[in-house]
């Protein structure tokens, strides 16, 4: 993983995301609009690849705006998740292979509202940043302080000295969809789009 901190411009953005279907019409809503605005803004969708959720929704609001998609599923979910037809969808034999292959072709993560897989999947992405394996920005979007709490464990651990201080410097919290892409810009290193640092946008 020796070549994974090298930052890259921002043209593909991973989006972490709920799969469920029993979700508020409002989050799914905020997923299609973060999809189309990809897609306008001429960056590449890379997403866990199912038609469900707001995955699907996101997926589908990229591709009906004419963005890039790539979906990457395993196996063994293509039954649960339902593959999106519609784009481009590798089929991968695990979900550490999903991860890393979602990891590689992304310049930056959006996490929007979801269950134990997203927080799963983002755990380990501010994971490898904390130990400097990536320079990739991380952006929370943050709807009714859905990550609130998250946030403030992150905090409390800090607090009891399990992490340093510094480790909010990771990610980016905003409260509006609108905000998310230029917090992503915000947040990439120095020499790409605009000055490096993480701080919470309203």
């Amino acid at each position: 993983m020796s070549d994974l901190v090298s930052p890259r411009p921002l043209d593909s953005v991973c989006v972490f995301c709920a799969s469920s279907d029993g979700i508020d019409p409002a989050y799914r809503q905020d997923a299609a609009l973060l999809g189309k605005a990809l897609a306008e803004a001429g960056i590449r969708l890379v997403y866990g690849g199912g038609d469900v959720g707001l995955m699907g929704a996101c997926a589908r609001a990229a591709h009906e705006a004419g963005g890039d998609v790539l979906g990457i599923i395993p196996d063994f979910l293509t039954g649960r998740e339902r593959p999106y037809a519609e784009v481009e969808t590798v089929i991968v034999t695990s979900m550490h292979e999903r991860k890393m292959m979602m990891f590689e072709n992304s310049d930056a993560f959006v996490v929007l509202p979801g269950g134990i897989g997203t927080l799963e999947e983002v755990i380990e992405i501010l994971s490898w940043r904390r130990l400097a394996l990536h320079a990739k920005p991380v952006v929370f979007y943050d709807p009714n302080g859905f990550w609130s709490a998250l946030f403030e464990h992150f905090r409390r651990m800090a607090d009891e000295g399990l992490a340093p201080v510094s480790f909010d410097e990771n990610w980016v919290a905003t409260t509006r969809i609108e905000a998310v892409i230029p917090a992503l810009r915000a947040a990439l290193p120095a020499g790409l789009d605009a000055a490096p640092g993480a701080a919470e946008v309203t």
